[in-house]
């Protein structure tokens, strides 16, 4: 993980000065305040913090997911929230993946039309999307439920075919937020494996919101929120920002 990162390149991820304010019944919520940081490309980051503390609107605004009050959200340089809607969109569909702790998965489909989705929605061939959907899937160890339905995989299942969906596009960045949270110990610690594997093959960015201590541990660098804002972590300071378990 973090491999060959070399000094100077622009990073995969820069934030600055990030503020969101929510409306709650007319009354303003800040949740995030001057939030500054940094990733550089191939790293895996973990995000760490209280609950409450704004650990997924900060994955959703990075994202693109939603938009940022104050501050900028630099994608490789680009400030990515200065482009029209038909670019970020094409943005997000491309260069970020995204994995949830339920895997909003489409249960209607197979987990091959799952996986073939975000090639859909750009408009790529049908022929291309199911080859390069067939081989994501074979890649992640489901060979043999490649069309399954969603409601005959196993929880551990379901959560592969939706990594598979995030990365079948191999994009730039794969943002998860507890993507282990709604699995057993065992069957957590393949997911979190295969996301260090695919790290490893592909140089991707990873950004993984957890609370998992056994998975934290293995970041390249933990960040924690408080108070609005971010801070570098060590490993003997993570139980103080909410990090727990194995």
């Amino acid at each position: 993980m973090g491999k060959d990162i070399q000094e100077r390149q622009v990073p995969a991820l820069e934030v600055r000065g990030l503020g969101k304010i929510y409306s709650n019944n007319g009354v303003d919520v800040r949740v995030l305040k001057d939030l500054d940081c940094v990733i550089q490309p191939g790293e895996v980051i973990g995000i760490v913090g209280a609950s409450g503390v704004g650990k997924t609107t900060f994955l959703h605004i990075v994202g693109t997911l939603d938009k940022p009050t104050t501050g900028q959200i630099l994608h490789f340089g680009q400030d990515v929230f200065s482009w029209e809607d038909s670019r970020l969109s094409r943005f997000r569909n491309k260069d970020l993946g995204f994995v949830f702790q339920f895997h909003h998965l489409l249960p209607e489909f197979s987990a091959l039309e799952n996986v073939m989705m975000p090639f859909l929605l750009a408009g790529e061939p049908v022929k291309t999307a199911r080859e390069q959907a067939r081989a994501t899937l074979v890649e992640m160890g489901l060979e043999h439920r490649i069309s399954y339905s969603i409601g005959r995989l196993s929880g551990g299942e379901q959560q592969r075919v939706a990594l598979a969906r995030a990365m079948v596009r191999h994009p730039k960045i794969l943002l998860a937020d507890e993507p282990t949270g709604n699995l057993d110990e065992k069957t957590g610690h393949k997911v979190a494996d295969l996301i260090f594997v695919l790290n490893d093959r592909y140089q991707t960015t990873v950004v993984i919101v957890t609370h998992n201590l056994a998975l934290a541990r293995r970041m390249d660098r933990c960040i924690g929120l408080t108070g609005g804002r971010a801070v570098e972590l060590d490993r003997s300071e993570l139980r103080e920002f909410g990090v727990g378990g194995h």
